[in-house]
């Protein structure tokens, strides 16, 4: 599955994968995951219909437990094969400014030695867009422990959202 957006979009939001309901739909980011980051760019003032969304691994990796296909993590392999699709996104849409939501497309983007739980929102330049960075993957905070969580971890992401759009003015 390859990503959507405005075909000269400045900014580039990349995610791991596409989730089940992604591969399902044919469209990225469209499932709970996707809900959450259309909450958070609204509240960040980002309009999603000016980005172009994507993810660095362009199929959905699974394990079958009973009717339910439950997600897997890209392996390395899967990333380096799916990197020259991602590269002729960012070529064709050529972005200002380009993130990764989660691990899997920090790795992808800015090398294994971004880390986004020390590095998140740290600003680099690279061979695929003149500022590139990541944060966490909205999934992260449908997963957290409980509300009051959630809502902390929501607001973080909101922030770095809001950090975003800075660069984009």
């Amino acid at each position: 599955m390859f990503g959507e957006g405005t075909r000269n979009a400045r900014l580039m939001l990349v995610g791991e994968q596409p989730g089940d309901r992604e591969d399902l739909e044919g469209e990225p980011f469209v499932g709970p995951a996707g809900r959450v980051l259309d909450r958070a760019l609204e509240v960040a003032g980002i309009d999603r219909r000016l980005a172009y969304v994507t993810n660095a691994v362009k199929h959905f990796r699974f394990t079958e437990r009973g009717k339910r296909r439950i997600h897997r993590k890209p392996s390395l392999a899967q990333i380096t094969a799916c990197r020259p699709w991602l590269e002729a996104e960012v070529r064709a849409v050529r972005p200002q400014v380009i993130v990764g939501l989660g691990a899997t497309a920090a790795r992808a983007l800015l090398g294994p030695g971004f880390k986004v739980g020390r590095d998140r929102m740290q600003l680099r330049s690279g061979d695929l867009a003149p500022c590139m960075t990541a944060t966490v993957h909205p999934s992260s905070i449908l997963r957290a422990p409980d509300d009051d969580a959630r809502r902390a971890a929501m607001d973080d992401f909101v922030a770095d959202l809001r950090k975003v759009a800075t660069l984009l003015d």
